[in-house]
């Protein structure tokens, strides 16, 4: 059985720039089973409670998964993914209608990652079989289920996505890498009845969180940036 997390008062560490923390970080797709220590994963969760949020309400849950509650949790969402069962999402993560230039770029990195580990266009069994293993959480030791309370607004989820960030950030001080999962959210119901989430609750996401796989070749796949003049407009005198 793991132990609860404790609350370290000063862990070892050295800590990268925050500027080298975000251009590392990235999407791990294949992780090794090393064990993150208790410690370790405290103080990544710490950072991530200071994010900021309106008022200080912090509408942020978090469940950790390890061992075997992780283990039976993915079995049997991966299952059910390989059976085709869609599940049902609670909230539309994605756009319903797809339109230039999100289509294009949406295209691009799923073309990118596929091609990387070697699955052509039109082999759909690869494909399935690549997205359903988010459901085993990439392999990682930690899985995080991310919940919120129904009757927050959308502010409070503009929070959560600082949140998110600031655990991502934090874990590449720590040497650690994460995958931030929306396809949970499709399995919302089948995790409420495996983790005791209340009906008051709603899955927001899961994340995969440990070390990466260096050898596995989905990890050396990195996405591209627009340029700032694809989004930064400056305007410095009045018109």
């Amino acid at each position: 059985m793991n132990a609860p997390l404790s609350s370290p008062s000063a862990p070892d560490r050295i800590a990268p720039t925050a500027e080298e923390a975000i251009r590392s970080r990235r999407s791990v797709r294949a992780f090794l089973p090393t064990p993150v220590p208790d410690e370790t994963l405290a103080s990544i969760l710490e950072l991530g409670a200071r994010a900021p949020s309106g008022s200080n309400i912090q509408p942020w849950q978090v469940i950790v998964l390890r061992g075997e509650p992780l283990a039976a949790l993915t079995r049997e969402l991966h299952a059910l993914s390989l059976a085709g069962d869609p599940g049902r999402e609670e909230y539309a993560y994605y756009p319903r209608q797809w339109r230039e230039p999100y289509l294009a770029r949406r295209r691009k990195v799923g073309w990118d990652l596929y091609g990387t580990l070697g699955i052509a266009k039109g082999d759909s069994e690869r494909m399935r079989r690549q997205h359903a293993r988010n459901f085993l959480f990439f392999d990682a030791p930690v899985g995080l289920a991310f919940t919120i309370d129904r009757d927050m607004e959308r502010g409070s989820w503009l929070d959560y996505g600082m949140f998110l960030q600031n655990i991502m950030i934090a874990a590449r001080g720590f040497g650690l890498d994460t995958c931030p999962q929306a396809a949970f959210n499709a399995y919302g119901a089948v995790m409420a009845r495996r983790l005791a989430i209340p009906d008051t609750q709603m899955v927001v996401c899961g994340m995969a969180l440990g070390y990466a796989d260096a050898a596995a070749p989905e990890n050396r796949f990195d996405t591209e940036r627009e340029p700032l003049e694809g989004f930064v407009r400056f305007i410095d005198t009045l018109a």
